[in-house]
């Protein structure tokens, strides 16, 4: 009997579309032995997720000396925005606590993923994210790894305050004029010899802003990359660490949560430790110092006037306020980058007062300056190049309008070389201030 074949096309078979595989690792300190079990988790990881044929190996996001309470981790943030992207379908993390140590953080992220089909597996508790109990597990026990976090936040607190308690210096990772190496402290000469020409120069009369300019122009580094200011300059003077003692829990973490470091103003004990390293200024000196610090501080107290454009200037070339200056008797602001460092640092220009109520008159559409009706519609306005102020309205109008100084002759009326005239008699009569006045009231010299 004949055999009947049937020909038979064959179909197109489907491609097993392969799922797109990353994992998370996180250790939270930078030590050598943190980051050796980091280096064995991406090891792990990358030999896990590759062996699998049926995952496409995304890669490893990793980050070094970040707390898990924390949501500004920038791999994480990375990860998540290729999540975001598709292109992840699969996240593998060792446990909750390498996740996340924030429940609510934790939870946020979990529910955002699985609103776009990403699957989380967390393989200590051996939960995915995706899977129906998955919520329920995750919110229990990310809450037991919130705790844990607390705890050994608690733990951490406790044993620094008993060391406070001890006269021991804890946690002191640098400060300028000194070496400090592995808790020992030693006096770093050439930083030295800056702090003690900062106490010299305050003492003989320069200010803090000043001395900041100074060692701006010798071109003296600061620690860590920043920039002198009179800020700075200041925490310097008023810094106890110098005489050779300390003053401990001057700051303190506010929650285990966000990390916030307040300054501790009797919410908590603090300790004072003489004699606890080698001093750098004298003790006199110092309380000098202080003595004249605390003297500027009163004569000053109480003396700030709010102006109409107090907080509305703001320069375009640098983002920081004008200030309000007196200068030979006509007021003008100024760009406060450029009144503490100089040029160099803004090349912004004065604005003198007058010009700046008479164009917001105009821009405000009014005969004489209302600030009122200023504070009311005007947001805050930009100081631009060119002589350009752009007016910022509070509804988001923008208007700009350009201004020059006017002429010397203009401004030199009568009233001004009156003025002029005053202030010079005036100048006078303090230089000779000996000399007596005669019956006519006139100044004469004996």
């Amino acid at each position: 009997m004949a055999r009947n074949i049937r020909r038979i096309k064959a179909s197109n078979i489907k491609r097993l579309e392969r799922k797109k595989v990353a994992a998370y690792v996180r250790v939270s300190s930078g030590k050598d032995a943190m980051l050796h079990s980091l280096s064995a988790q991406i090891s792990y990881y990358n030999d896990y997720i590759q062996k699998r044929l049926e995952w496409e190996f995304v890669g490893i996001y990793a980050d070094e000396g970040m707390t898990g309470t924390k949501d500004n981790r920038k791999e994480f943030q990375r990860m998540l925005q290729d999540a975001r992207d598709r292109k992840i379908d699969l996240i593998i993390t060792k446990s909750i606590s390498r996740f996340a140590r924030n429940t609510v953080t934790m939870l946020e992220v979990v529910r955002e993923l699985k609103d776009i089909n990403v699957d989380v597996y967390f393989e200590k508790e051996n939960i995915h994210s995706i899977s129906g109990d998955g919520e329920l597990m995750l919110t229990i026990l990310a809450s037991f790894a919130q705790e844990e976090s607390r705890s050994v936040s608690e733990n951490c607190k406790w044993r620094i305050r008993k060391g406070f308690l001890e006269g021991e210096i804890v946690n002191l990772r640098f400060i300028y004029g000194y070496d400090i190496d592995d808790g020992e402290i030693t006096i770093n000469e050439e930083e030295a010899e800056i702090v003690r020409m900062i106490f010299d120069d305050y003492l003989n009369g320069m200010g803090t802003t000043s001395i900041a300019k100074k060692l701006s122009q010798m071109k003296v580094k600061r620690p860590r990359g920043g920039k002198w200011n009179s800020e700075r300059v200041a925490e310097i003077l008023r810094n106890e660490k110098y005489i050779g003692n300390a003053l401990l829990q001057k700051k303190y973490v506010e929650d285990h949560l966000t990390k916030t470091l307040v300054r501790n103003k009797g919410d908590l004990p603090q300790y004072y430790v003489e004699n606890s390293h080698p001093a750098i200024i004298e003790k006199d000196i110092f309380e000098k110092v202080q003595y004249i610090m605390e003297e500027r501080r009163n004569k000053f107290a109480g003396k700030k006037v709010s102006y109409p454009f107090t907080s509305k200037l703001i320069c375009e070339n640098c983002g920081k306020k004008y200030r309000r200056k007196l200068s030979h008797g006509r007021v003008y602001w100024v760009c406060s980058t450029y009144t503490r460092h100089g040029k160099d640092y803004c090349n912004s220009r004065q604005i003198p007062e007058e010009i700046l109520l008479e164009i917001t008159s105009k821009v405000l559409e009014v005969e004489n300056f209302d600030e009122t009706l200023f504070n009311e519609k005007i947001e805050h306005i930009e100081i631009c190049d060119f002589n350009i102020l752009k007016f910022v309205f509070r509804d988001g109008e923008i208007i700009q309008r350009t201004w020059e100084h006017k002429p010397r002759s203009k401004s030199w009326d009568e009233e001004a070389r009156q003025g002029a005239r005053e202030r010079a008699l005036k100048q006078w009569e303090e230089r000779n201030h000996g000399g007596s006045k005669n019956g006519n009231g006139n100044t004469c010299q004996e």
